[in-house]
């Protein structure tokens, strides 16, 4: 049985992979902040030198919306920063030869052409609201390339996910994304008889979602076969959904009978956000879930929640 450390274990992606890679007969590690403190090197060398994790996933960050970001750059970039260098080089230290990185989609250049392709990165501007995160991210990866060129057999790669939701999403107005939001929002309205729901714009706006256990299946498919991954790959669907459609799902799902009315003076934000899953395709893997299915077991999730966050 190899034995499998996961950073961020707490959070939406590692609860998903803790509860797969069990299912798939890894012994894995997930110390939360207090147990593992990602902020001190030493610690995370001492830890990393003591349990000799066959493989890793650092899937841990300091997360938040771009209102986060914009009012909290410099933590933004050096917590991320901080954590990242600090698990990748004490990995490499401790001699740890497998290390799997999660990036991010905001690693691409804000006006890089739909779908992003992997060799992107690094080729533009990014988008200033997101910068700081987005800078520790690239930084990581890189990190990981460097250790790579010069020692072949540690083998530290990264994946850029697109957007997720699921299971351990956060559905809490303040906190919450796409989906989740919409969820609770039809949630809500069919529970109080509403007649119609807003929706912020046009709708036309159009989205990559994908369900988080398919990311979870799609890392043990790494682990099973890290050494033929590419350094760098996408993962997502290949194809994306308009706003409108993303409620449309959601109100099958939650037997939502009413109508949306679209408030024009809202913003919308970026037209498309698109991952090319070339590399992915080539690598043999693809996501099995639909997206009334995913929406059908995060709703499940939703209501197993009393506390609806």
């Amino acid at each position: 049985m190899k034995t499998l450390l996961i950073t961020g274990g707490g959070g939406m992606v590692g609860k998903n992979l803790l509860e797969y890679a069990e299912k798939a007969n890894y012994r894995t590690l997930a110390p939360s902040s207090r147990e593992l403190d990602l902020l001190d090197y030493e610690a995370v060398l001492r830890y990393l030198s003591e349990t000799q994790p066959d493989y890793i996933v650092h899937a841990a960050g300091k997360v938040g919306g771009i209102q986060a970001n914009m009012r909290e750059p410099i933590s933004f970039f050096l917590n991320n920063m901080d954590m990242g260098r600090n698990i990748v080089w004490a990995a490499k230290n401790a001699g740890v030869k497998r290390l799997l990185n999660l990036g991010s989609s905001c690693m691409y250049p804000k006006d890089a052409p739909n779908p992003l392709r992997e060799e992107m990165v690094l080729r533009g501007q990014l988008e200033p609201t997101n910068e700081g995160y987005a800078l520790a991210k690239i930084a990581t990866a890189r990190l990981c390339d460097y250790i790579g060129m010069e020692e072949p057999e540690y083998q530290y790669k990264t994946i850029v996910p697109c957007n997720l939701y699921g299971k351990w999403d956060k559905f809490s107005p303040q906190h919450s994304h796409l989906i989740p939001a919409v969820i609770r929002k039809i949630h809500e309205a069919q529970v109080q008889g509403s007649e119609s729901v807003e929706i912020w714009g046009d709708g036309l706006a159009r989205r990559e979602f994908m369900y988080s256990e398919d990311l979870a299946d799609c890392i043990v498919h790494v682990l099973d076969h890290f050494d033929d991954m590419p350094s760098l790959m996408n993962v997502g669907l290949g194809y994306d959904h308009t706003i409108n459609e993303y409620y449309e799902a959601v109100a099958r799902v939650v037997g939502y009978e009413g109508k949306f009315e679209h408030d024009l003076s809202k913003p919308v934000g970026m037209k498309q956000k698109l991952v090319d899953i070339s590399r992915q395709t080539e690598f043999g893997w693809k996501p099995r879930f639909s997206l009334d299915q995913g929406i059908r077991l995060t709703y499940e999730h939703f209501l197993s929640r009393e506390d609806h966050k």
